[in-house]
């Protein structure tokens, strides 16, 4: 691998992990978090708007492109900001969201008929432990229901990644597009009924709060996850996807560094399961 595609992937992996604690810091500003979520899906789907230009695929893709859409649009999103709104430590949400790659070898194993390795199979309950490891750590005891809905978000994640091998077709910019409508408009009615006010609520974001959101749709919705499509042109699955699990590396720096948040030893060693458990099964693929 080039010099300059090993830095590209630092940058993937920095904007994937910022998009913890800034989503964190916008919660902070009181801005609702479904509210949240489905402004940062209007801004991925204006960006793409210009390149999709309102091309329908074949009807056989419309079932998957509408199950991928859901859950990445809008279940993601759904439990990704509130289990970051939930929390009052970001560390474990980080950590929690690896349980994407064992969820999606699970899901792949169950509906595509992948076969799973033995290793794998070991890889995959370590990984399990680490999460209820960080269950035990006396300062986690009350984001458990925070890590439940990482956990969700994780399962739905995978979900969508189940889904996108039935899209591998069809143009990455139109599958996004549609997804960003897509997750704008449950996000949008669900922050309607939920939380109220969504015009006043909008009015009151602040030029702060509007920047990070910006950064949210525009740095990781859009050039993170496209560069690293960029990277799978030219690189096997294998060679790049095992460098995801650096994300919560930066994400937890970045963390300590926005809200001084020391994490524990147990949660250091849970994390650390985790995230080496989610490396050996991306290297096993």
């Amino acid at each position: 691998m080039l010099v300059r595609h090993y830095l590209l992937i630092l940058i993937i992996t920095f904007l994937f992990g910022s998009a913890y604690p800034i989503q964190k810091v916008i919660f902070n500003e009181d801005v609702p978090p479904l509210l949240m979520g489905s402004l940062r899906m209007l801004v991925l789907f204006v960006c793409l708007l210009p390149f999709w230009k309102f091309k329908m695929p074949d009807r056989k893709y419309w079932l998957p492109l509408l199950f991928f859409s859901i859950s990445m649009g809008f279940l993601v999103n759904v439990f990704m900001t509130l289990s970051l709104n939930e929390a009052n430590i970001v560390s474990p949400i980080i950590i929690g969201s690896q349980l994407a790659v064992p969820f999606a070898i699970l899901l792949s194993s169950l509906f595509l008929k992948e076969k799973v390795s033995i290793k794998k199979w070991v890889f995959i309950f370590v990984s399990f432990f680490g999460i209820i490891l960080l269950g035990f750590d006396p300062l986690i005891r009350n984001e458990i229901f925070a890590l439940i809905l990482i956990s969700l978000m994780a399962f739905f994640y995978a979900s969508a990644q189940v889904f996108s091998r039935y899209l591998k077709d069809l143009e990455v910019t139109m599958t996004n597009a549609i997804m960003g409508l897509t997750g704008f408009i449950f996000l949008i009615i669900s922050s309607a009924i939920f939380e109220g006010q969504t015009v006043k609520e909008i009015s009151e974001i602040s030029l702060q709060s509007w920047l990070l959101i910006l950064h949210s749709g525009i740095f990781v919705s859009l050039v993170a996850h496209m560069s690293m499509f960029y990277l799978y042109r030219i690189y096997t699955v294998n060679r790049v996807f095992p460098f995801y699990t650096l994300f919560p590396v930066f994400g937890v720096i970045l963390t300590f560094l926005i809200f001084y948040e020391i994490p524990s030893t147990i949660t250091i060693i849970g994390g650390l399961i985790v995230i080496l458990s989610s490396y050996f099964i991306n290297k096993e693929n």
